[in-house]
């Protein structure tokens, strides 16, 4: 299996100015969708696998749905499983036992010295084990996963906390708080530039943009410019494969047959995950 690192295709992606596409996949045919396009593009991939998949599928099939789907289409390209937005450490462990490359743990919700404390925990199984590590700092806003932060409450990341968090912990890679939030805007972000640029100084490692549906391209470009090296991305895939579906329908309302639905979904999704990638520049990096 062409499994690696999270630590490894990050920090890889970071040094050469390119971020890597986390990519979240809820059932079988997402997974497919962001595989069959990081093939196509020959691009370094993350599959998340978030608390809402988790809620209605399960940690372990989705994990096996991943094995199983890299061997049926013969899959070579990197690819890292991440678990995306853990708030429980027993979690975490369980995903390091069901062999995910990346954890995170989001104790964005505790209190700052709660947050250090375990997502250090954390941070030490995933190197003992190879792994690669996310922690969150600051609050970052909307619903994703069925946890939901008010817009009053989102905040921006200061660069002493972001320093302070990542020298305490020793995350790999760090989320922060820079404008974007979770779900569909509510109107145009605009993201914090010069605040990335002076917690990427600080920190002096690879940082993680959640939110990354919806935000400008010209701001994603600038964003990995200035450092960022993992984009979240759900809330467009999911809206790229709902339109593919809803299409099929309106041209063949009496078409009962699942697996002709289906692949209008994953080649409506897989649009989305190539123009991420190409986006991203993780295209050709394979």
């Amino acid at each position: 299996m062409p499994y690696v690192s999270g630590n490894t295709m990050i920090n890889e992606a970071w040094k050469s100015g390119y971020a890597i596409g986390a990519f979240t996949a809820h059932n079988l045919e997402t997974i497919k969708a962001v595989l069959l396009a990081a093939q196509e593009e020959q691009s370094p991939i993350m599959i998340q696998i978030g608390q809402k998949a988790i809620n209605e599928m399960g940690m372990k099939p989705l994990r096996n749905a991943i094995d199983s789907l890299i061997e049926y289409h013969q899959i070579s390209v990197p690819v890292c499983v991440h678990l995306d937005h853990s708030r429980k450490f027993e979690q975490c462990m369980e995903a390091a036992t069901c062999e995910f490359q990346s954890l995170m743990f989001d104790g964005s919700a505790l209190d700052f010295e709660e947050n250090v404390r375990i997502t250090k925990a954390v941070v030490d199984v995933a190197n003992a084990l190879g792994l690669g590590a996310e922690g969150e700092i600051g609050k970052i806003g909307g619903t994703e996963d069925d946890i939901t932060v008010d817009e009053k409450d989102a905040m921006i990341t200061t660069v002493g906390e972001a320093l302070d968090f990542s020298q305490r912990t020793g995350v790999h890679y760090l989320a922060v708080s820079i404008g974007t939030a979770h779900g569909v805007y509510k109107t145009t972000p605009q993201l914090k530039f010069d605040r990335l640029s002076e917690i990427k100084e600080a920190v002096q490692k690879p940082i993680v943009l959640h939110g990354g549906s919806g935000v400008p391209d010209d701001q994603v470009i600038e964003a990995v410019k200035r450092g960022v090296a993992k984009i979240n991305v759900d809330t467009e895939l999911r809206q790229g494969f709902i339109d593919g579906v809803q299409a099929h329908w309106q041209a063949n309302a009496k078409d009962y047959v699942l697996a002709d639905v289906m692949n209008t979904g994953i080649a409506s999704m897989k649009e989305v995950v190539r123009h991420k990638i190409r986006l991203f520049g993780s295209n050709g990096k394979a």
